[in-house]
């Protein structure tokens, strides 16, 4: 009795269980669901999380979409550009479903897979015909400021962004630049151009560096004359003074040149006979001659006068100091 009762439980419990897998369906956080009755849509999409009530196939049927970003990357394929260089060139896709219904309606399957041939698609001719808006110089170049990713990439977003979301009901999430490369055929022109890029980078540098210092060493030049000029002046102003000066003292030695030499000669003597100094000489030998000379006339009140004849040397150093 026991066992016939848990068994019938368990059928229950089994046949309850059925009956929700049949009439109910669970949306989850990540998708996004269309509901259809005899595979028409029958409804708004579904987005809330929750558990919902249908009825079971093939009166209706659950189609889920996953709402997380998909994304995919285009063939690395060969173009042109404006001025007609090849190039070679991939871009990556980020995309989201934002409306299901017009997804479903394109993609009846409902799943991301089926629609990224029609989005490759999209951005394959999106791609070709933006890179021939632009030069050559806005994909490869020896200046990197010259080269123009971030606007390429803003071009095919927007143009791709509003094209798939009008036809497919999907939101263009990012797109990007993958791989740049050049055919084997161009890429010795490609070298051989971004080195005269080059050497006229560098001589324009070289041309500004001899401009810098033709400027520098005229400047150095003009401060050198300055300098010098001022130096001269200066020469000048104290050459005259000396000049002025010595003007002065050889007046007052003309007055008494004889008084003059003599207190010169004793000048002499002075620095000549020290630390016990011992010499040998001739009396005739100067500045030693006044030992025996007389002293020269000098002139005193107005009259000449003459020193006492053979001074004694102690006597005149003495009076010298």
């Amino acid at each position: 009795m026991k066992r016939n009762a848990l068994t019938l439980v368990v059928g229950v419990i089994l046949l309850v269980i059925f009956v929700l897998l049949l009439f109910t369906f669970q949306v989850r956080q990540t998708e996004k669901v269309v509901l259809t009755t005899f595979d028409k849509p029958s409804s708004a999409p579904i987005e809330k999380p929750g558990l919902y009530f249908k009825w079971p196939v093939p009166v209706q049927r659950v189609y889920r979409f996953d709402k997380r970003i998909h994304n995919f990357e285009d063939e690395f394929e060969q173009m042109l550009t404006r001025d007609g260089n090849n190039i070679l060139a991939s871009v990556f896709v980020g995309w989201t479903i934002t409306k299901p219904l017009e997804f479903f309606n394109s993609f009846p399957a409902g799943k991301p897979e089926a629609a990224e041939p029609a989005l490759k698609s999209l951005v394959r001719s999106t791609k070709q015909a933006v890179i021939g808006q632009h030069p050559f110089s806005d994909f490869v170049s020896s200046d990197p400021k010259q080269v123009k990713f971030e606007e390429v990439e803003k071009q095919v977003f927007d143009s791709v962004a509003q094209s798939a979301e009008a036809k497919y009901g999907v939101k263009i999430e990012f797109v990007g630049i993958k791989r740049i490369g050049l055919p084997e055929s161009v890429t010795g022109k490609v070298f051989e151009r971004m080195t005269a890029e080059r050497q006229r980078e560098i001589d324009r540098i070289k041309s500004e560096g001899d401009r810098e210092s033709t400027q520098i060493k005229s400047a150095a030049d003009r401060d050198r004359a300055e300098i010098l000029a001022k130096a001269t002046a200066e020469a000048i102003s104290i050459r005259g003074e000396a000049e002025a000066q010595a003007t002065k003292f050889f007046n007052v030695q003309n007055e008494n040149a004889e008084l003059a030499v003599y207190l010169m000669k004793l000048k002499a003597l002075e620095h000549s006979l020290t630390n016990n100094a011992t010499l040998v000489l001739t009396p005739d030998t100067s500045p030693f001659d006044v030992l025996k000379s007389k002293m020269p006339t000098v002139q005193t009140n107005g009259n000449p006068t003459q020193a006492p004849n053979g001074p004694k040397l102690s006597e005149n150093l003495d009076a010298n100091k």
